[in-house]
């Protein structure tokens, strides 16, 4: 561990975010490269590196350089310019600029007061006013998300009947494009008769899934496309490597997991251009992308994918090719820890 780095991190949602899940994931492996703490005990596996305010000065005043702040959030990098110009923090503070719109006045401002502004995909880049510092794509653990031995045997594990899955992972909500999935499988699965669907996700807007329920019954695929609700993460990684195509059809995203998710899991994507995935999947024999909100082009982009199962197997591969070269979690923590060093 190289003493001489302090980091603090963030972590002022009590919600259990995709922000928050990153930055976990993430910490775990910076662990070993600096000296970390975290500004709020929200979602800690390990309470024992939570400080509070006053605590966070403390940390500041022992060190003898400049001690990192990485703020995700807005009013993390409200907290960090409080330490520096209220408390007298000695600090470099960083943040991860990742919406994919206008930012706010407030943020804009803020934005200014850092002593760098980084960005995770090229698209979250482009609202910036000026040039992010470094793009540091997220990572995933390669360990977690890894292939099934035989994916046809890893499906019949999971009870769902059927030959094979197609799935789509998240929060159960418009902008997820759920009623895209839905109508692509109404669309496609009567010329699949081997494929069942499954949405798996909390269920944020009930009234879309009675209606997607309903068209399904109306098409008599009810028992092919089936909603899981919020299942135990532990679950989710052995879904990921049991299925044949994974969609991910966001009309908005902040950048995406689940498709990188997918790839290391062996199983190719459908995505939209939203996140990080125009990035992740161009030029990339991995799957394919889809316009936002083009339902035309999504049903026939999943029926492409599914009737050639030899494909899938390739893309599959390549996909999981790509993650270990590009997208390991590990590979995230060190140009993070990496870019902290600069600043000092």
């Amino acid at each position: 561990m190289n003493q001489q780095l302090r980091v603090i991190l963030g972590n002022s949602n009590k919600r259990f975010s995709g922000v928050t899940s990153t930055m976990l994931q993430t910490m775990s492996y910076q662990k070993s490269l600096c000296e970390i703490r975290v500004l709020g005990m929200h979602n800690l596996p390990d309470p024992s590196i939570a400080i509070n305010f006053r605590q966070a000065v403390k940390f500041c005043n022992q060190s003898t350089s400049p001690v990192i702040f990485h703020a995700r959030r807005n009013d993390e990098m409200i907290q960090a310019l409080l330490l520096k110009k209220l408390c007298g923090a000695n600090l470099k503070i960083l943040f991860t600029s990742t919406a994919q719109r206008q930012h706010s006045f407030l943020t804009k401002w803020l934005m200014q007061e850092m002593d760098a502004v980084i960005s995770t995909c090229s698209a979250a880049a482009s609202y910036l006013k000026d040039s992010p510092a470094a793009i540091i794509p997220h990572g995933i653990d390669t360990s977690l998300y890894a292939p099934a031995r035989n994916k046809k045997e890893a499906w019949q594990a999971t009870g769902f009947p059927g030959d094979y899955g197609i799935g789509i992972f998240g929060r159960v909500r418009k902008q997820k494009g759920i009623d895209l999935f839905i109508n692509a499988c109404i669309e496609n699965l009567p010329k699949l008769p081997g494929a069942t669907a499954i949405i798996v996700g909390a269920i944020d807007n009930k009234d879309l899934v009675e209606h997607c329920k309903k068209m399904a019954s109306e098409a008599n695929l009810q028992d092919r496309i089936i909603f899981t609700g919020e299942l135990p993460f532990d679950r989710i990684p052995e879904l990921f490597r049991s299925m044949s195509l994974i969609c991910a059809l966001s009309r908005n995203e902040g950048y995406g997991l689940t498709v990188l998710e997918a790839l290391a899991s062996e199983t190719p994507v459908l995505a939209t251009r939203a996140g990080a995935w125009p990035d992740i999947l161009n030029d990339q024999a991995v799957g394919s992308l889809a316009e936002c909100d083009n339902q035309s082009m999504i049903n026939q982009q999943m029926y492409a994918l599914l009737q050639n199962q030899k494909n899938l197997e390739s893309m599959g591969r390549s996909g999981r090719e790509l993650v270990l070269r590009k997208y390991k979690i590990e590979d995230e923590a060190k140009s993070l820890t990496d870019f902290y060093k600069s600043l000092i």
